[in-house]
């Protein structure tokens, strides 16, 4: 393919489409422009950044709270911070019910494995609300959790 010598447009006749310049040969790309500029990839729509906000917890909602476009759009940090708060949260309940039922499996015994049984109920919980908030996110709604909603709005707005 040529190019042409003034402003190194593709051109596939004598003339060039862009400034009109004559194509004189059927050579390489102008001086200077190894190969022709590849287009911009148009960023994600807010939905799927929202979304993604909550896929890996506290990690991508920090990535897309730094992330230029996505860092100046409502929804999108609205769902960061929601994402940030939510896993601190899950994070700081897990310890306290893991240490809560090892000193009840320690100081009453079966009573305590009755109430280990209840632990990977919390985890199936968590999963459930995660799976309902990337797909209410992906979905355009907004979600706001009982304590962690009002905070997250407050963040974004911010």
């Amino acid at each position: 393919m040529a190019f042409c010598q003034s402003c190194g447009a593709p051109v596939d006749s004598r003339f060039c489409a862009k400034c009109g310049a004559e194509v004189l040969s059927q050579g390489g790309p102008p001086p200077g422009l190894a190969e022709p500029p590849a287009p911009v990839a148009a960023p994600m729509q807010s939905n799927v950044a929202a979304a993604l906000c909550y896929v890996l917890g506290f990690i991508t909602g920090i990535i897309f709270l730094v992330m230029a476009p996505y860092s100046r759009d409502r929804a999108v940090r609205f769902h960061a911070f929601q994402s940030i708060f939510l896993n601190v949260a899950v994070i700081a309940v897990d310890i306290v019910i893991g240490i809560f039922f090892r000193i009840i499996l320690y100081a009453f015994g079966f009573a305590g494995l009755l109430a280990g049984i209840l632990w990977p109920v919390f985890g199936l919980a968590c999963l459930a609300l995660w799976l309902y908030l990337i797909i209410s996110a992906y979905q355009g709604k907004t979600v706001l959790l009982p304590v962690i909603g009002p905070l997250a709005q407050k963040q974004a707005e911010g």
